[in-house]
């Protein structure tokens, strides 16, 4: 009874690995850095995601109502023009700034525990996982998501995405989900599970880097950084060490402030399992 308490209590502890006084022993867990003053907005990182994941293009009208299908998207931030001198000094002209946002693989998915047949649940190295063929696309799941990163499927959008013979580039690793389906960001899962099962095989650790998600191979400018976040001698680890980002915490309390690391609405609880880098900017 004291377990379920605590699930009903604390959500977020519950989710937390032993390590920092929850309840699961992670084998892994991936998490992700981007870094935005590297980040063009060129939408390579989109692209690729659509081509890996045999996303559906639903068309610019299907899109402007809403029923768009990007499980990864560029979202542009302008900066305020001049707003007087008493301002000015504070708020330069530097163009637009880019955010690319996916699934944030919440630790605290508040996701998860709304979904009435549990179609959405938690795997064992800190994804958020979904089971296409137990869904009923209640949307309880995107409705609750606070980042706006789950899509439903208003449609069969297969004869209209990929009709012969573009259907021959479709990823045969990856199902194509039908109408009535939520769907989003996998951090390509099945990346994840092919080298996990060659590293089994082979009697081995999976190496930091083995394999990269599709946004990061993509990325020309390098600003997506993949990794588990477990190993502390993986590239994401260090930077998430080296920026002081903490899971477990809703409040990143840095000792220096210029550390650029930040995750979207910690104070939401949520422990997202991406960490952004802010833009450097010359004021």
């Amino acid at each position: 009874m004291s377990l379920v308490r605590n699930f009903i209590e604390d959500w977020s502890r519950y989710r937390r690995s032993i390590d920092e006084g929850g309840f699961h022993e992670y084998e892994h867990m991936w998490g992700m850095v981007i870094d935005l003053d590297k980040c063009t907005g060129c939408n390579a990182c989109s692209v690729a995601c659509y081509a890996e994941n045999n996303l559906a293009v639903v068309g610019e009208d299907k899109f402007e109502n809403g029923q768009g299908m990007h499980w990864l998207r560029i979202e542009r931030y302008w900066d305020e023009p001049n707003l007087g001198n008493e301002r000015v000094r504070d708020t330069q002209e530097h163009g637009a700034s880019f955010m690319p946002m996916m699934c944030q693989q919440c630790n605290s998915a508040t996701c998860e525990p709304v979904c009435p047949v549990s179609a959405a649940y938690h795997t064992p190295d800190g994804l958020n996982a979904q089971i296409y063929n137990r869904c009923v696309g209640s949307r309880y799941c995107a409705n609750n998501c606070p980042y706006r990163l789950r899509y439903f499927n208003f449609f069969s959008y297969y004869e209209d995405s990929w009709p012969s013979p573009l259907d021959m580039q479709l990823n045969p690793d990856i199902t194509v989900r039908d109408k009535g389906v939520m769907e989003k960001c996998t951090f390509c899962v099945q990346r994840i599970r092919a080298t996990k099962n060659t590293a089994k095989m082979e009697d081995r650790q999976v190496a930091d880097g083995e394999f990269q998600t599709a946004c990061q191979q993509t990325c020309p400018t390098t600003a997506i950084v993949f990794g588990d976040l477990l190993d502390h001698e993986s590239d994401v680890h260090k930077l998430w060490h080296k920026h002081q980002t903490r899971l477990g915490t809703t409040e990143q309390k840095k000792d220096n402030p210029e550390l650029r690391g930040y995750r979207l609405y910690e104070q939401l609880n949520t422990e997202p399992s991406v960490t952004y880098l802010e833009r450097v900017r010359d004021v």
